[in-house]
């Protein structure tokens, strides 16, 4: 059975019938990112890369820009929106003040990114105090609460979907860590007390809030005046706040463009023990590999996607048939007629389920039967109620015994033998690094296992072996060039970031394209340490040689430094040996008289080997003088 390219890495999520799948194409991401406009945010400055001082208002839009750029091709299908507060102008559905929220026309307040809003915000520094204004939203003898208007904004933007289809968050902005600090006495009290109910309506109906600090030079960012009550955050959570946010702004300003595919569920299965005990479980997908998007047609006038109809006409009235076609199958000089329900029937071969078929040891299971990435199975109590108590038990009986499940996992359109291999908990001191569950692999069909081929045609010939020295040398070299905690994560596909760059350049109109750095190619600097080039070295001249001369991509032969030694060696030898009546001191007797350093220039300008005793010299020269 050959294998489809294509179909290597493709989740079973492919199939049409699933429910799951239709669940998770409505499921999106929508984010309101809430920045603070106050006088204060563009007065304080911090040093940049760059050497050029960044306000902090500076950073917040920069971070919301990179991000915007960035989700167009992570996460396409996200909505978000960009909202000031402490503002002068004001732009809300609900006309509060001191909230202006940012967009562009033809854009919903919440909708998913555009190259013209992107383009516009990027502008938003030049326009900003001319258009929108910044100003103190809260002030001591005022009722006005600009940041209790501004969570109320948010979460009227949130209400678009709905929280079992669409994680809803909260960004905030502000390196004002005390925001009633200028009011007094009961109204302080008052207003702290409905902004904090605010925030806690908004996160009862599934919206999490999130903050991100800006510090001053001389202060830090101190959240448990106010804002570890409103976003919920105690303890080690709090301690930690402000490193992981500062990691997660520095994530964000220079994040790196690559789809995102978050932990979803694949399918939904019904797993089959024994004596018709089924349990609920859910698949996982593991790492994919990133293509290019698929090309989008549209309309050389309107610039909108084509969407293609398909309609079949009558061949005799010419008529547009409304009802769907049927097939058909000659069958005894009849046509017998399917309609299209009927043919998804017959091609059915299972409903999706998974069935336990028995157990093998653990070492039955070979590496090249994982063919393609395998899937994580996890238990689910939601349809099913013990399915999680039945899924442990199995789960540490396999363990205990190092026993792997064989079963049967059938789609709509193929059916095949898969291994459910457990996996423990493994769990340290920053928290856990795998879960538990077990991994499905899916098992070849017998023709999918190649013999390989024989490496010599004849029988006769000898397979060329690696001796100790060889095996050692390139163990040494291994170790030299082993990269340290290596991940996938580390090297990016430069091609497809260039394409991307290349995309986000033609939608903004940019005149120059990004630098892309390719991680791909070889570490010259690390290769010219003098521990890698001795390691190489002493490899090379292990398996080719003392006299092995490398090639170039063209086929010419490089001149190395040591070959050109060799090469000055062999001509001084060459000069020196006509000095000597090779012939006459073979045939007297007196090549052993002469010094080891006299009987290697004869070998040298013979190009003949050089190492060994004496006795060994003087019996490669009278071989190869033919006596």
């Amino acid at each position: 059975m050959e294998l489809d390219p294509d179909d290597v890495f493709r989740d079973d999520e492919d199939d049409p019938e699933n429910e799951a799948l239709r669940e998770r194409a409505s499921s999106k991401e929508l984010v309101v990112y809430l920045v603070d406009a106050s006088p204060k945010m563009f007065s304080t400055k911090c040093p940049s890369e760059d050497r050029k001082d960044e306000s902090h208002f500076q950073i917040a839009t920069s971070c919301i820009l990179e991000s915007l750029k960035t989700q167009i091709i992570n996460r396409s299908y996200d909505e978000v929106a960009v909202c000031f507060f402490n503002t002068r102008e004001k732009k809300n559905l609900q006309d509060l003040n001191s909230v202006f929220v940012f967009n562009v026309a033809d854009r919903e307040f919440l909708d998913r990114p555009t190259a013209k809003f992107i383009k516009e915000f990027s502008h938003l520094e030049e326009f900003f105090m001319k258009d929108i204004g910044s100003q103190y939203g809260i002030v001591s003898g005022s009722r006005e609460n600009s940041l209790y208007n501004a969570l109320w904004v948010a979460q009227a933007l949130l209400r678009k979907g709905s929280a079992k289809t669409a994680d809803k968050r909260m960004l905030i902005f502000t390196d004002e860590d005390d925001p009633f600090g200028n009011i007094k006495g009961g109204a302080k009290a008052d207003m702290t007390r409905t902004t904090l109910q605010r925030a806690k309506d908004a996160q009862d109906l599934g919206i999490s809030i999130e903050l991100l600090p800006l510090s001053q030079l001389d202060r830090e960012f101190n959240s448990s005046l106010f804002y570890a009550d409103l976003i919920g955050l105690q303890g080690e959570n709090l301690a930690q706040l402000m490193p992981a946010a500062g990691e997660r702004m520095e994530d964000m300003k220079y994040q790196l463009r690559k789809r995102m595919f978050k932990k979803r569920i694949v399918r939904k299965l019904t797993f089959s023990v024994a004596n018709g005990v089924s349990i609920e479980v859910h698949t996982y997908p593991f790492i994919r590999p990133t293509v290019l998007g698929s090309i989008t047609w549209l309309d050389s006038v309107t610039n909108q996607p084509i969407k293609i109809e398909r309609s079949f006409i009558c061949a005799d009235t010419g008529a547009l048939m409304q009802e769907p076609p049927k097939r058909f199958q000659t069958y005894k000089n009849q046509d017998v007629k399917f309609s299209v329900e009927e043919l998804s029937e017959i091609k059915r071969v299972s409903t999706g389920q998974l069935r336990l078929l028995g157990f093998k040891p653990l070492n039955c299971l070979k590496d090249y039967h994982n063919l393609r990435p395998s899937t994580f199975i996890f238990p689910s109590d939601e349809e099913v109620i013990g399915s999680t108590r039945i899924f442990i038990a199995l789960h540490r009986s396999m363990i205990r015994l190092k026993r792997f499940a064989v079963a049967f996992y059938g789609t709509s359109s193929h059916s095949q033998l898969v291994a459910l291999v457990a996996q423990e908990e493994i769990i340290d001191s920053g928290g856990q690094v795998e879960p538990p569950g077990m991994h499905m692999i899916y098992l070849p069909y017998s023709d999918d296992i190649r013999h390989a081929e024989e490496l010599h045609s004849t029988t006769n010939a000898s397979v060329p072996r690696a001796n100790e020295d060889q095996i050692k040398k390139a163990a040494a070299l291994i170790k030299r060039i082993d990269l340290k905690d290596f991940s996938v994560y580390q090297f990016a596909n430069p091609a497809l970031q260039r394409h991307y760059a290349v995309l986000q350049a033609l939608a903004l109109e940019e005149d120059d394209l990004p630098d892309i750095k390719d991680e791909t190619v070889p570490d010259e600097e690390g290769l010219a340490r003098p521990g890698v080039v001795n390691a190489i070295e002493e490899f090379k001249q292990s398996v080719f040689g003392d006299k092995y001369e490398e090639s170039d991509n063209a086929g010419h032969k490089k001149v190395s430094e040591a070959s050109k030694k060799r090469k000055a060696l062999a001509d001084s030898a060459v000069q020196k040996s006509v000095q000597y009546n090779w012939a006459e001191l073979a045939d007297s007797g007196k090549l052993k008289d002469l010094t080891v350093v006299e009987l290697k220039i004869y070998l040298t300008a013979h190009d003949l080997p050089v190492s060994g005793k004496k006795e060994d010299l003087i019996k490669r020269i009278l071989t190869h003088m033919g006596k």
